[in-house]
């Protein structure tokens, strides 16, 4: 529910509540009880599961990080740079956040056909361990910098983190790839940042990386069902809705707002 700002002279109620069979719902209220309570229950379990498998992961992500030569990349980048953000235009460019895709009861889900259409050149990182963060940010700058308006594609379980930058108007992408997130096709160039680090202990990183996988399938095992749960949901309340009464109201609210911009 939303309360309205400023009520009547701006916005007002929406009563959807009219719609439900309120007799017939109620005597269903044991099943609709049990159902909420499972998937809320479920929801709980994926994101403790979620969170354990990150705090794993970011272990071995620092373990890694520790070895990681820089100085190589950053040729790599500056060569990039040269070849592909040389041409500038007027003013600053503006940046999009958006996700590329994120975990879902199908497990990983990525759209990279969406990178294919609006960006035929791709240059793809192969980057295991999150060591492709400043080269993207320098990439991202120099683009910005450079007048061209960008898409940033953010981490799902870490929004605040890059993982992949869409330059449209150059038709230019850079991904990283991993298990996991496989671009799986054949791009422009791939530039292999994880032959730039060498750790110490790969036995243990072998075994945190498995143990992350095993957690976040308990996580996804964890949302099927709550999935299932959902759609047992609204199995129960949909005979008791009236969806014409429903999308009539809609129609009604749809236009009296375009009416506004007439």
């Amino acid at each position: 529910m939303l309360e309205p700002r400023y009520p009547a002279a701006v916005d007002r109620y929406l009563d959807l509540g009219r719609f439900y069979d309120l007799s017939a719902a109620k005597a269903a209220a044991g099943e609709v009880k049990e159902c909420t309570h499972a998937y809320k229950a479920a929801y709980v379990r994926a994101y403790h599961g979620l969170k354990a498998a990150r705090q794993v992961e970011m272990d071995s992500v620092a373990a890694v990080a520790r070895s990681f030569d820089r100085e190589r990349a950053v040729r790599r980048v500056n060569g990039i740079i040269q070849r592909e953000l040389k041409k500038t235009k007027t003013g600053r460019g503006r940046t999009v956040r958006r996700f590329l895709g994120s975990i879902t009861h199908k497990d990983y889900l990525w759209r990279f056909d969406s990178v294919d259409v609006l960006c035929p050149k791709v240059y793809e990182f192969a980057d295991c361990w999150e060591l492709a963060g400043e080269s993207l940010r320098r990439l991202h700058e120099t683009a910005v910098a450079g007048g061209w308006d960008t898409i940033a594609c953010m981490a799902p379980e870490e929004p605040g983190r890059m993982e992949h930058l869409l330059v449209p108007e150059l038709g230019l992408a850079f991904v990283t790839s991993r298990p996991g997130m496989d671009y799986g096709k054949k791009p422009y160039r791939r530039i292999r940042l994880d032959a730039m680090a060498d750790p110490e202990g790969k036995a243990r990183l072998r075994f945190q990386s498995r143990m992350t996988t095993l957690l976040r399938q308990e996580a996804v095992s964890a949302l099927k069902d709550a999935k299932k749960a959902h759609d047992a949901l609204e199995a129960i309340y949909n005979p008791y809705v009236d969806f014409d009464g429903v999308r009539a109201l809609a129609a009604l609210e749809a236009g009296r707002l375009l009416s506004y911009l007439g």
